[in-house]
């Protein structure tokens, strides 16, 4: 065979071999969401690339097969060409040898595995083209090598077909979702990460608490809860007696406005428009809470604890606050200073704290920053108390008798907010 050739035949198997490395990478690299993707809008080299990763040991079997053949030939042939070109030296076989290895490792492996793993796609599809047929035609040698391959798996525990198909974890696709800050606003990705944080959330964690809720008091003059009735900036409101314990129904202002003025209208009046209380368990999912409410067609319910006692009151507003947060949210619970710190009214519950600063403030315990204080230093602290509360530094600004009210985070290892 002349000279040429043999070196025509290594230049194509150092090319084989390329593909064969550049393909392997191409394959396994690709993203499998976009994959899918390209399936549903009918891309056939994506479709075949799909079945060939259904079975990765077949795949891998098979590029395998391939490169150990095109480098086992190459070594061959560069054996052949220098005992043909240099016959009275001994060391020119090691010397070819060498080289080979230089070239493999730059041309066949180093450069194209690279560039697959830059631009997957590029290189992936037409492959996938090429490995369906060969994959037919060397079925019988790739079935035999993968009864070994699938044997020793086993041995390892690993079953090939359970992993041939990925899925993303919710804390993975929380990163999938931060990552995405380049095609999508900050707002759209809290709405998602709020999505994904309805199923650890319960009622408890959103509710408006106890001492917070606005009601009619029946026991009050009837001209007191007219005026209340006109000025209520809420739709729907508790109707009680002296306590919301007492609670007897929920009035829909909207249905008592047009008849306030109507010299007969009195708190008997008030009491044939009520809808019944809901009472809901603390520890309710929200999203299951969601559900209950639409079912129901009810968009208000008070918040018992395991003894039935009121301790809180949550509306459909709340819980849809939990996915579009900032958009109904009062962000003036977190102000941002000309220094760098942040006021931020202790009221603000810890979820949402979290939310908007991007930390990772404990939500097991209390569920307010005043509690989540309090709980740390096991005592209502005094203004000016500077402290670090899960390795961030805070000072108490106002306090009252009951609780605190107001406290400013300095301004070290601050993340940027979402806003």
């Amino acid at each position: 065979m002349p000279i040429g050739m043999l070196f025509g035949i290594l230049a194509a198997m150092l090319i084989l071999s390329a593909f064969f490395s550049g393909s392997e990478t191409a394959l396994m690299t690709l993203n499998r969401y976009r994959l899918r993707h390209l399936v549903k809008l009918k891309h056939t080299g994506a479709i075949k690339a799909l079945h060939l990763l259904q079975r990765p040991d077949r795949l891998l079997g098979m590029i395998l097969l391939g490169n150990i053949f095109v480098n086992t030939l190459a070594a061959s042939v560069a054996t052949i060409i220098a005992i043909r070109l240099y016959p009275q030296h001994e060391s020119s076989v090691v010397i070819a040898d060498g080289i080979l290895v230089l070239v493999t490792l730059i041309f066949s492996e180093a450069t194209p595995k690279t560039y697959a793993a830059v631009k997957p796609e590029t290189l992936a599809f037409p492959s996938a083209w090429i490995y369906v047929p060969l994959l037919k035609l060397f079925y019988p040698i790739i079935e035999f090598i993968n009864i070994f391959v699938n044997l020793l798996l086993r041995l390892l525990r690993v079953d090939v077909k359970e992993h041939s198909l990925e899925t993303l974890s919710k804390d993975e696709l929380k990163v999938v979702i931060a990552e995405a800050e380049s095609i999508m606003p900050h707002r759209y990705q809290k709405m998602l990460m709020g999505i994904l944080e309805l199923e650890s959330a319960t009622v408890e964690d959103i509710m408006t608490p106890r001492n917070e809720i606005v009601g009619i008091d029946l026991e009050l003059p009837l001209e007191d809860i007219i005026n209340q009735i006109k000025s209520s900036p809420h739709t729907r409101l508790p109707v009680y007696k002296k306590s919301v314990d007492r609670i007897i129904g929920f009035l829909h202002l909207r249905k008592v406005l047009v008849l306030i003025n109507h010299e007969d209208f009195d708190k008997q009046m008030i009491i044939s428009f009520l809808s019944q209380p809901i009472f809901i368990p603390d520890t309710t999912p929200v999203h299951s809470q969601m559900l209950a409410f639409k079912t129901d067609k009810v968009r208000i319910g008070l918040v018992v604890d395991e003894y039935g006692d009121v301790q809180g009151l949550v509306t459909m507003d709340d819980l849809l606050q939990e996915i579009v947060g900032e958009i109904i949210t009062d962000d003036t619970q977190v102000r941002v200073q000309s220094d760098g710190s942040y006021l931020v009214d202790a009221n603000i519950t810890v979820r949402e704290l979290n939310r908007f600063m991007q930390w990772e403030l404990p939500t097991e315990g209390p569920k307010t920053l005043n509690g989540l204080i309090i709980e740390f230093m096991e005592t209502i602290p005094e203004a000016g108390t500077s402290i670090k509360l899960q390795g961030y530094p805070l000072e108490i600004i106002k306090r009252d008798d009951k609780a605190v009210k107001l406290v400013k985070f300095l301004p070290s290892h601050h993340p940027v907010p979402l806003g």
